[in-house]
């Protein structure tokens, strides 16, 4: 779905070039009194349909999407310029059978636009694959599951196709894993992706398998034949060129994750800027009203339950996670989950922080990080992760967690129960769309002003 994402955005990059190519031309009079008045772009506007499919296909069929992730940029280079070239000389095809003229000079603005506009992108994929919060971001982290010849097979295909953008954690023989070691293994590595080679004599293993993984929320690519699934949604792929079966507990990757994602970056980024100067004068408040730092840090459990350090500006006493054992007998919420009414290790300043849930702004900078999205689940610390006893919980875990959710929405402190909690967090990952994060980003701001279900 990643290579579709990107096929449309470079047949898009190929429309935006015809454009303004044309707007360049089309100014030209203006600045060269000798050059003559084309005609508008309403006229040629019908190109761009032509464009948008033909540069799509004309990539793929020349390997373009085939390069390893890691490509060089002499071979990206080689092989943009060939499509550009045949590009060119289709747009030039077209308008001959057409009988329509186009002044020569959009026509070679368009080639060298669209090579300039694709390369400028390959180039920002390519610094961002090589950086190290691109490579954490992006990286698979695969466990291989089968008999030990294939997955032997499947890892040798990988360190000679993937080149490092893949890591795999173990290889584990069908026959001899316990779904216990599997799941020990999943939690310590936070593994993103199950790899199952089965033979059809071994149906019975690889659907426990899949049932396990499901309930954890990890992807289970199977080079197999099909299975019923109770949550997961069964979709059709390609793997190193075999026909493999993925069932996927959690949105599909889709324009709307990539919509999610410019989202969180370019939202969290101005919101920074923003609020740079309350932000500041928050710090030094809680400086100078209680003893200890101005941020609370915490190991908190992020997507696929890997461990992230966690911002909050500090709204407790320094050695509050030491007193929580004494309060334990007070706790208002059933599961691994600790909330106590007018806890009395929050500060004054830190009441009046939490009320209004100025305490949560400086985890706008893991978002920026990628650690965290603008929407998603609460992360929860890393010990209260270790205490879920019902595996399905997990599944929470299969998305980045976010600064706020339904649970946030729904009357924070009304919500007593972890197993509502949890409900509202399932029911958000089975009907996630771009269009929900932006209903609770929305029903988000009057519960923060007025402080609403906060205690």
């Amino acid at each position: 779905m990643r290579a579709q994402v990107q096929q449309w955005a470079d047949a898009g990059l190929f429309a935006l070039a015809f454009w303004l190519a044309h707007s360049v031309r089309a100014g030209a009079p203006r600045y060269f009194p000798g050059q003559s008045e084309i005609q508008p772009f309403d006229q040629y506007l019908w190109l761009t349909l032509l464009i948008i499919p033909g540069t799509l296909l004309l990539l793929k069929a020349l390997g373009f999407y085939s390069r390893p992730v890691l490509f060089s940029r002499r071979e990206t280079a080689w092989v943009l310029a060939h499509a550009v070239t045949i590009a060119v000389l289709g747009l030039v095809s077209v308008l001959f059978l057409r009988r329509q003229e186009l002044a020569r000079s959009v026509i070679f603005l368009f080639g060298g636009f669209s090579f300039l506009l694709v390369l400028v992108k390959e180039e920002l994929m390519l610094r961002w694959l090589q950086s190290k919060l691109g490579k954490e971001q992006l990286q698979r982290r695969l466990v291989l599951i089968g008999l030990p010849e294939d997955t032997a097979q499947i890892e040798r295909d990988l360190e000679a196709k993937a080149l490092g953008s893949v890591e795999v954690l173990a290889r584990l023989d069908l026959n001899q894993t316990s779904n216990e070691r599997l799941v020990e293994l999943l939690h310590e590595r936070a593994a993103n992706g199950v790899i199952l080679s089965a033979r059809h004599t071994y149906f019975e293993q690889v659907e426990k398998v899949i049932q396990l993984c499901e309930l954890e929320g990890v992807e289970v690519w199977l080079l197999a034949d099909f299975f019923r699934t109770r949550i997961s949604q069964t979709s059709v792929d390609e793997f190193l060129g075999r026909p493999t079966v993925v069932f996927r507990s959690v949105p599909e990757a889709s324009w709307q994750g990539v919509a999610k994602q410019v989202l969180d970056f370019s939202g969290a980024l101005v919101l920074l800027v923003v609020g740079a100067l309350p932000l500041l004068l928050t710090a030094l408040a809680v400086r100078l009203t209680s003893r200890g730092p101005v941020f609370f840090r915490q190991q908190r459990s992020g997507l696929n339950g890997r461990p992230f350090t966690m911002l909050k500006f500090r709204t407790m006493v320094t050695d509050a996670e030491q007193l929580q054992a004494e309060l334990a007998s007070f706790n208002e919420m059933d599961g691994p989950v600790f909330k106590v009414t007018n806890d009395p290790r929050v500060t004054p300043l830190g009441r009046v922080l939490r009320k209004w849930s100025i305490d949560e702004f400086p985890q706008l900078w893991n978002v920026l990080r990628g650690e965290m999205s603008l929407v998603g689940p609460r992360p929860l610390p890393v010990d209260e992760i270790r205490r879920i006893n019902d595996p399905a919980h997990r599944r929470r875990l299969s998305v980045k967690p976010g600064l706020t959710c339904l649970w946030q929405i729904s009357g924070r402190s009304e919500v007593k129960s972890f197993e509502q909690w949890v409900r509202l967090d399932l029911e958000y990952i089975d009907n996630w769309s771009f269009w929900l994060d932006l209903k609770i980003l929305l029903r988000t701001i009057p519960v923060v002003l007025t402080g609403a279900g906060a205690k």
